[in-house]
């Protein structure tokens, strides 16, 4: 029973993670474009611009950070670690991704009999790190919009009473929570130390991926070689983010029923199976040995597959 379960979350995993992908590919070429375009005005800081205020942390193993160091990938790694907020290291992730599939593997074959079983919790396991950090990234950008707005007015005020902009990033790194306080905080020191202000703000935009800093900071750069009233743009900024955000809420307000549905759905299959494994172990026998029943496990697996994407269409709403 717990291999037939495994079978039936890899295949769904294999089947969610394609949809995901047929999804994230499209939205990620529209980022990139709308990124290079953006980029035309406010360059981003190259990675031969090394700074003396960046300063990576050190690993409990310094060898495997140099070795992770000269590998490729390395910096997409640390571009996820930054954006995740974590104080580690790629080669510390490293270590804990290897040492959590050496653990699954082990636990699933002194447990689990079925072959398959443990190279599926290896992989598992070794991309547990990465998945949390993915986690963590998400939970915190999230948390960075929520509080952007806040920081925008603030900025607003600070400069419609006379202070520089440079001071204002200083106030909402005083006044502000984590993660928004400690972000601005980054750019105060590294501009007040002597990087130049785009240059720090173009690291905002980096660590920080939404589109709403993005504009910010193109803002702001178009602002200090044009001209212009910076608090009025800084205040008509955060008003927009602000609604932006409230319709967003309201969506997902409105559409949890939809969502929740799915969810159900989704995992009524599998723990109907495993109740009826308990109940009349028998009766379920018969889908896995006999070639009609795995026949018809294939198929509810997909026809319920296709009906949760078909759900998760009816409710999707762009904002």
């Amino acid at each position: 029973m717990i291999a037939a379960l495994m079978v039936f979350v890899l295949v769904m995993g294999i089947v969610l993670g394609g949809y995901y992908a047929a999804r994230a590919i499209p939205k990620a070429m529209e980022d990139r474009r709308l990124e290079l375009r953006l980029h035309d005005i406010t360059p981003m800081l190259s990675d031969t611009d090394e700074s003396v205020l960046k300063q990576e942390p050190s690993g409990p193993v310094p060898v495997v950070d140099r070795l992770i160091a000269q590998s490729p990938g390395t910096a997409s790694l640390s571009r996820l670690i930054a954006q995740s907020g974590v104080q580690t290291t790629p080669g510390t992730i490293v270590l804990a991704s290897l040492a959590a599939a050496f653990l699954t593997f082990l636990a699933m074959s002194i447990y689990v009999r079925t072959p398959f079983v443990a190279p599926v919790a290896a992989v598992a396991g070794l991309a547990f790190p990465f998945f949390w950090l993915m986690r963590k990234r998400t939970t915190r950008v999230a948390k960075f919009e929520e509080q952007f707005p806040d920081a925008l007015d603030l900025m607003a005020r600070a400069i419609r009473a006379g202070h520089a902009f440079p001071s204002s990033l200083g106030m909402v790194a005083d006044e502000l929570p984590a993660p928004v306080g400690p972000e601005f905080k980054k750019v105060f020191e590294q501009q007040n130390f002597g990087l130049p202000l785009r240059e720090a703000l173009n690291g905002l935009a980096d660590r920080i991926p939404l589109l709403d800093v993005r504009f910010f900071v193109t803002a702001v750069t178009i602002q200090r070689e044009s001209g212009g009233n910076l608090s009025e743009i800084l205040e008509n900024l955060g008003h927009v983010v602000r609604e932006r955000f409230k319709i967003r809420r309201q969506v997902r307000t409105h559409t949890a029923h939809g969502r929740f549905t799915g969810y159900v759905l989704l995992a009524l299959p599998a723990a109907l199976a495993v109740m009826l494994s308990r109940i009349a172990p028998e009766q379920m026998q018969l889908l896995f040995l006999e070639p009609m029943g795995r026949m018809m496990l294939a198929g509810a697996i997909v026809l319920q597959t296709i009906g949760y994407f078909w759900i998760r269409q009816v409710i999707k709403i762009e904002v």
